[in-house]
């Protein structure tokens, strides 16, 4: 199964709406990082790289809900820094669900004993936990030994009480087909997680290593591999049927970032979650004000290896909500 049922029919819905209204740039899903702080040090991420008053910055309840309102997009992907270090992030997530929002909290899973009871199961939420590869792998990629069983083990606590979960992996140059098969069969299978997302690593500029990031042609030829005599169909995926194909080089996008908006303590973020060119104060002004031209595979060198999801997946939903036979694959996944 793709994307959920309920979700799907609820983004259908919305696309409807913005294409009666001749809108054509809107929110599908918003990238809130209400901190950047983190309890991990990942070899691929920088978001730990901001200046020390920053990372002690923690964004006001109201600052995040009206950054959702002022975007309208349908799901919320919470992320960070680590969003349970926010000391009201429970308060930010309840009243996202009042708004009947999907939300995703995406965290390395460490803090979950802790904050756990200060959240409750619903069909709109859903935990994202990052696990990039199996134990040794994984813990090799969060600089710390010991994180992957941690995870494992809370995200079993989470199950049980009826939280769903799904989880992110990040792949690089150092995987191989059968290690990614591997990581996918086991949270498929064996952790039973509700649904996966995959993203191919992407040259993001303030990372500490800098040597294992995927081109294209490499991701191509990856997921190829991977998804190769019906493996695919046996997993669960939190992806549209195109994205994956666009991964496996099936298919071509344009980059369509501006459906995916970054909002941190900064502002809303240019072009998008993994590129700065600075800053918009709001939405309307980040939609207006920024050359999307300039960006995307062939028109900025920054772009060139980039297949990531908050670029590609909307332009893959797009794409499939206009289209009633990839509509229907979708649905049936």
């Amino acid at each position: 199964m793709g994307i959920p049922v309920r979700q799907a029919v609820r983004v259908g819905a919305y696309l409807v709406k913005q294409k009666l209204a001749r809108r054509t740039k809107f929110a599908l899903t918003l990238e809130l990082e209400p901190l950047f702080a983190c309890n991990l040090k990942c070899a691929g991420c920088g978001k730990i790289q901001h200046p020390a008053n920053v990372l002690k910055q923690r964004m006001p309840v109201e600052q995040a809900i009206a950054a959702v309102e002022e975007c309208g997009a349908p799901v919320v992907s919470i992320a960070g820094g680590e969003p349970l270090m926010h000391p009201e992030i429970e308060v930010i997530v309840e009243e996202l669900l009042k708004r009947k929002k999907f939300v995703y909290l995406c965290t390395n899973a460490l803090l979950l004993p802790r904050k756990i009871d200060r959240f409750r199961p619903s069909p709109y939420f859903a935990w994202a936990v990052h696990i990039d590869g199996l134990e040794e792998r994984h813990d090799a990629s969060v600089c710390k030994q010991g994180v992957f069983a941690q995870a494992v083990d809370n995200v079993k606590d989470v199950q049980a009480r009826g939280f769903r979960v799904t989880t992110n992996s990040t792949f690089f140059t150092s995987d191989t087909p059968q290690s990614v098969i591997e990581v996918l069969d086991y949270l498929n299978d064996d952790l039973k997680v509700d649904q996966m997302m995959l993203s191919p690593a992407y040259a993001y500029d303030k990372a500490p290593d800098q040597e294992h990031f995927l081109g294209v042609a490499e991701t191509r030829e990856l997921f190829g591999k991977v998804f190769a005599d019906g493996r695919r169909s046996r997993w669960r995926f939190n992806h549209s049927p195109l994205f994956l194909d666009f991964l496996a080089g099936e298919v071509d996008f344009r980059c369509t970032a501006w459906a995916i908006p970054s909002y941190s303590l900064y502002g809303w973020q240019r072009p998008c979650y993994l590129m700065n060119d600075g800053y918009a104060a709001t939405y309307r002004e980040l939609l207006e004000d920024t050359d999307w031209s300039r960006y995307g595979r062939g028109n900025d060198p920054r772009c060139a290896n980039c297949m990531a999801h908050c670029g590609y997946e909307p332009t893959a939903v797009l794409a499939t909500m206009g289209s009633l036979r990839e509509s229907i694959r979708a649905l049936r996944g």
